[in-house]
């Protein structure tokens, strides 16, 4: 399908990759029906970045990070969430988009928030490694608007300890859907 983005896509920089999610769809097939969002919120996490878990290297929590671009990392946070990334980067290179925010396009409640998003997209660890560039594996991105370069704000990075002067935090400007601090 040509509206789902290719391995290369995902095999960029990650911070060019966060912004342009922006506008895209993240897409979830359950029980034989699609639930969809756009994509309002993203948040980049490099290795040499100390907020991201591959800062470390290749430890069981990371070796994900580090696999082919265009795959899923779904991770458990807080005992209670689960957070949604995309694998960027060559392999070997970790890099990752955290999904923090959709807009409904389909029938979807709240997911303003990483961990809101997981919980009405039925996201869990079971998903950890799916490919991405493909409808069959039940999570895909697709295609969607450009937002354009004066609509995307860009900020720091929230909900983290490290770091936090990096601003890795890509949103739509004025978009409702956007997480709050």
């Amino acid at each position: 399908m040509n509206n789902i983005p290719d391995r290369k896509f995902y095999n960029r920089n990650t911070l060019e990759v966060a912004k342009d999610l922006l506008g895209y769809r993240l897409c979830r097939k359950i029980g034989g029906q699609v639930f969809c969002g756009m994509i309002v919120e993203t948040e980049a996490y490099t290795q040499d970045d100390p907020a991201c878990h591959a800062f470390k290297g290749k430890t069981p929590r990371a070796i994900t990070l580090f696999k082919q671009p265009g795959i899923a990392y779904v991770y458990f946070i807080y005992g209670m969430y689960h957070c949604f990334n995309i694998i960027t980067e060559p392999e070997e290179t970790a890099g990752a988009v955290l999904i923090r925010a959709l807009e409904p396009i389909h029938p979807l409640g709240n997911t303003n928030g990483p961990g809101k998003l997981c919980r009405e997209l039925n996201i869990t660890k079971e998903l950890n490694e799916v490919d991405l560039t493909s409808p069959d594996s039940g999570l895909w991105v697709e295609k969607g608007v450009k937002i354009p370069e004066n609509k995307i704000l860009t900020t720091t990075r929230i909900g983290i300890k490290l770091a936090t002067e990096c601003p890795w935090r890509f949103y739509i400007k004025d978009n409702p859907f956007v997480s709050r601090k």
